[in-house]
């Protein structure tokens, strides 16, 4: 009895392997494993400071978000920072910043529920593909209790949380296309 050829199918599968590699290395977009897609010859990044111009300021806010900015692209690609003229470049400002109830106590007429909310207009420069560029207000807030304690206690967090999902949707704006 012949034991069946099983080198002849293993050399079939790393070909296919092989070759799947090379096509896919072929392509011209780098795939991270965040999700998102960075144009192929992309390597370096700049990330102007974000300067505070809502009606409200909050004085920690343009130096909290632009280091999360930096920090969401830093830790979720392979790009390098560079301090001036980078391949994707991100500016803007912040350009809102407000705290309103979000909801009212029944039966009297305080909050119960506050929402923080912060906008943020990005321009983003792509030089190494500008038909990625665009320049977009992007809003996210957060709702809080009062019984939480008082807004100044409770600024600093929420302000974080907002923060990292204003940076989540910049990203996926600028490399996942989304």
């Amino acid at each position: 009895m012949r034991a069946p050829n099983t080198t002849g199918a293993k050399l079939r599968h790393r070909a296919l392997f092989l070759f799947a590699a090379i096509l896919i290395q072929a392509c011209g977009v780098k795939y991270s494993f965040t999700g998102g897609s960075i144009p192929e010859g992309t390597k370096t990044y700049t990330v102007e400071f974000f300067e505070n111009t809502a009606p409200i300021v909050n004085p920690t806010l343009s130096q909290s978000f632009t280091e999360a900015l930096k920090e969401r692209i830093r830790s979720q690609s392979s790009l390098s920072q560079v301090d001036y003229d980078g391949d994707a470049i991100f500016e803007g400002r912040i350009t809102g910043y407000s705290i309103a109830p979000a909801a009212v106590e029944a039966g009297t007429d305080r909050a119960a529920l506050n929402r923080l909310s912060i906008t943020v207009n990005v321009k983003y420069t792509n030089n190494k593909k500008p038909e990625d560029n665009f320049e977009q207000a992007f809003t996210r807030f957060k709702d809080f209790s009062s019984a939480g304690g008082s807004i100044p206690a409770q600024e600093e967090a929420l302000i974080r949380d907002i923060n990292q999902m204003l940076t989540e949707d910049i990203f996926n704006q600028a490399f996942a296309n989304w």
